[in-house]
């Protein structure tokens, strides 16, 4: 009897090891084809396949925590949850010691973007003061030296998809994105209507980076990606929703 009980604890111990999430960060401001959200929730999309997928392969159900962007780091130095994606090491200068970089999984190329009535190519520095559309809460280095000098103004949306939604519609004459967002929004327009990139903004490498806890697989996390990099399945997934994965090698 002694040794049934104990064969059951351990039963109901592994189980429960089992069900341990592997807990992601998602940020609200994310949109096609980064995510797709429902309800609140994601469902689809190039990080969500890819964060699904790393979770499938290390063994662990993959939960996700959709936050305002302002509201994820903070998430991550209090524990609440494990493992934050498409995000640059230049975005945290100042991140503790206590958390651990994968690789570099893609390169992220934001574009200044226009309509097709705007020049097919433009000088950053020579444009005439205007608003430009950018999303709240986002970084532009490239640009932030023309917003505090006041030569330009930025126009914040919530989303990427928002801030294209408005450029369409006239609202302003340019808007920044990234590559993924602009071949995603592209696809459901006539050709004489596409938006069009005319100048490069900023490019930079952006990972994964993880708590330092004894309670996530760091080194199984780190392995699957790099495998995930290596054998072509992210490159495969961006393809799935763009078109492109080039753009983003």
């Amino acid at each position: 009897m002694r040794f049934a009980l104990g064969a059951l604890l351990l039963v109901s111990l592994s189980v429960a090891a089992a069900e341990v999430p592997l807990r992601f960060v998602v940020s609200d401001s994310w949109a096609m084809p980064m995510v797709q959200m429902e309800r609140g929730r994601p469902t689809q999309g190039i990080l969500h396949d890819i964060m699904l997928s790393l979770a499938t392969q290390v063994g662990m159900p993959a939960e996700f925590h959709v936050l305002p962007r302002a509201r994820v780091q903070n998430a991550m130095d209090h524990g609440e949850v494990d493992i934050r994606c498409h995000v640059s090491q230049s975005w945290l200068p100042n991140l503790p010691g206590d958390y651990i970089w994968s690789v570099p999984l893609v390169v992220q190329r934001d574009l200044l973007i226009g309509r097709r009535d705007s020049p097919t190519s433009v000088n950053l520095a020579d444009l005439p003061r205007q608003s430009i559309g950018t999303v709240r809460g986002y970084s532009y280095p490239t640009l932030q030296p023309l917003f505090d000098a006041n030569r330009q103004h930025r126009e914040d949306a919530r989303n990427q998809e928002q801030v294209l939604d408005k450029l369409l519609a006239g609202r302003y004459h340019y808007a920044v994105s990234n590559q993924w967002t602009l071949d995603w929004f592209n696809q459901r327009l006539l050709p004489d209507r596409q938006l069009q990139s005319v100048a490069l903004v900023h490019e930079q490498t952006v990972g994964c980076y993880m708590r330092n806890d004894p309670k996530v697989p760091v080194q199984r996390i780190l392995d699957t990606l790099l495998q995930m990099k290596m054998s072509g399945e992210i490159d495969d997934i961006i393809r799935l929703y763009t078109g492109n994965p080039a753009a983003n090698q």
